[in-house]
């Protein structure tokens, strides 16, 4: 109880999402409002720590949920309004191209969820993403940087910058603990936003 009062206090000073670990949802609402497409890889639970709960059932977004953990299902089984499909594979070596194309969406969605772990795995989706020929227009990569010895913000940077990427966020960390850094968020240039150290992006204005 304390905690649920302590999140709803900081949530009048910060964008807290009832769902995502650092406002990945908020952040994608941002950019693209009601009715997006996303791609949720590594999506674990269906609505706690999730990126793509409040995309989805609150905001009419079309897309599809991919995580390798098949003990989940029980989970999304009980969470009727999570109806978009889910995909029980290999995120490195799953066929992204035929699952757009099944669900009905474009190559270029708004959004994509990135992470799983280990964080290897994590570069190993993203880049099967791109292989697949499918271009987000923004992109949250976990990079785990306050664990890893392997920089794999700064690898994801270079890999996404010939296809027009840039970091759109940088820094996220995780529960408003500033020693976590976990995340980086990438923009396509088309979007023209301008880059934001998530200390201030995560501040209400």
């Amino acid at each position: 109880m304390i905690n649920l009062l302590k999140k709803k206090f900081l949530s009048f000073f910060y964008k807290i999402s009832p769902y995502s670990q650092a406002g990945q949802d908020i952040f994608a609402l941002e950019l693209f409002g009601d009715k997006g497409t996303y791609i949720d890889i590594g999506s674990g639970l269906p609505a706690k720590g999730n990126n793509s709960y409040l995309l989805e059932v609150k905001n009419n977004w079309s897309g599809f949920c991919l995580d390798f953990d098949i003990s989940q299902k029980i989970n999304w089984e009980k969470c009727p309004e999570r109806r978009n499909k889910v995909y029980w594979h290999d995120a490195t070596i799953f066929d992204y191209k035929n699952a757009t194309t099944e669900n009905k969406l474009p190559i270029d969605i708004d959004f994509l969820s990135c992470d799983i772990d280990p964080q290897e795995k994590t570069f190993l989706a993203l880049k099967k993403v791109f292989t697949d020929g499918l271009r987000p227009k923004s992109i949250a990569f976990e990079t785990d940087f306050y664990r890893e010895k392997i920089d794999y913000s700064l690898l994801a940077e270079l890999f996404l910058k010939p296809y027009g990427y840039e970091i759109g966020v940088r820094n996220v960390y995780s529960g408003l603990k500033k020693n976590k850094i976990f995340e980086t968020w990438f923009v396509h240039k088309s979007l023209n936003f301008k880059p934001i150290d998530y200390k201030e992006w995560v501040k209400k204005k």
